[in-house]
């Protein structure tokens, strides 16, 4: 597995493929500790030396689990990557109840959105505490849709005194949205991004904005949700496929569909064709896939090593199912 330095903070070398460990926090359904530390030492076996977390996933169950899987790794080995915004606030009184927004934990803690500097540095503090680590090698701002002005005003600065004591390696901001991402990239002082689902085989909004400001800029970009939330995981997407967390539309999963109609002639699965495509751009660093397990971690390396044609990407764009081929 290969590795890609951060083009401004080139000590921060992340692996081509990174591991999403929202699973391990228990993302839709329940994952077993036991499941969580197979898919680490799988991952580790095939050379994956990236690991993305957060406090939001599981209430902190996701940074547990990874700081536990990796702590008898070496530690000059690895790059993880954690997030700021979220606050864990406990609620005893509702530890009965199950979490409302999509993990199955117990809702002994609530979020509360907090950018200030401050929390950013309450936020760190804690996520050091659940995974045992002694330090991140990236931070982002997790998800400031609307909290732009406290964002760049304080918890931005905040993150780049803490890179500039040596304390985290490398700071961005990881969203859903690819506008905004932009002008972190060419407004602030960040040195990676991770943009979720806006720069897939299915839809490439990000190539319009983001990518070409990362590239003049010397900013990394880390893409996430390369299925579109699963749309582009199967073969052949089934009618009520995911799509950005929701039940796909209609529209969206005959586009899936016409397009691994197109990737079968070339020889080649939807998801080795959506895994493929998005590390072609130069300003991609690195693709982070979420996986539960050792099976999903071999599954997703097996689509990454597929070969895929460089045809594929012309045929895709004459059929009128791909904005731009890659470069």
């Amino acid at each position: 597995m290969k590795d890609r330095p951060l083009p401004r903070r080139p000590a921060v070398r992340l692996s081509e493929l990174g591991f999403g460990a929202a699973q391990g926090g228990n993302l839709y359904r329940a994952t077993t500790e036991e499941e969580f530390a197979t898919a680490v030492d799988t991952a580790w076996e095939a050379g994956i030396r990236y690991y993305d977390t957060a406090p939001h996933y599981g209430l902190g169950l996701s940074e547990r689990r990874l700081g536990a899987a990796l702590r008898h790794r070496p530690r000059d080995e690895y790059v993880v990557s954690t997030k700021v915004g979220r606050l864990l606030v406990p609620t005893p009184g509702n530890a009965h109840l199950r979490d409302p927004d999509g993990f199955d934990v117990p809702a002994s803690h609530r979020r509360v959105w907090d950018f200030s500097r401050d929390g950013v540095r309450r936020s760190l503090e804690a996520s050091l505490r659940r995974t045992g680590l002694d330090r991140f090698d990236v931070v982002y701002l997790h998800d400031p849709d609307g909290h732009w002005e406290q964002a760049v005003s304080e918890a931005l600065p905040a993150l780049v005194e803490l890179r500039e004591q040596g304390v985290v390696g490398a700071v961005g901001a990881g969203m859903n949205q690819s506008p905004m991402l932009a002008r972190f990239v060419r407004d602030t002082d960040v040195d990676v991004v991770m943009c979720a689902g806006r720069y897939t085989l299915l839809e490439q909004g990000a190539a319009g904005d983001l990518l070409p400001a990362a590239q003049r800029r010397g900013v990394g970009v880390v893409i996430a949700g390369v299925y579109n939330s699963g749309l582009l995981s199967r073969d052949r997407p089934a009618a009520d496929a995911p799509y950005n967390y929701q039940p796909a539309p209609t529209e969206m999963v005959e586009r899936a569909r016409r397009i691994g109609v197109v990737c079968q002639t070339y020889g080649v699965t939807l998801p080795q064709a959506a895994l493929a495509f998005v590390r072609r751009h130069p300003a991609v660093v690195s693709t982070v896939v979420g996986v539960r397990d050792g099976s999903q971690v071999t599954e997703t390396v097996c689509r990454w090593q597929a070969p895929v044609p460089d045809d594929l990407w012309d045929a895709l764009a004459s059929a009128g199912l791909l904005s731009e081929p890659p470069r």
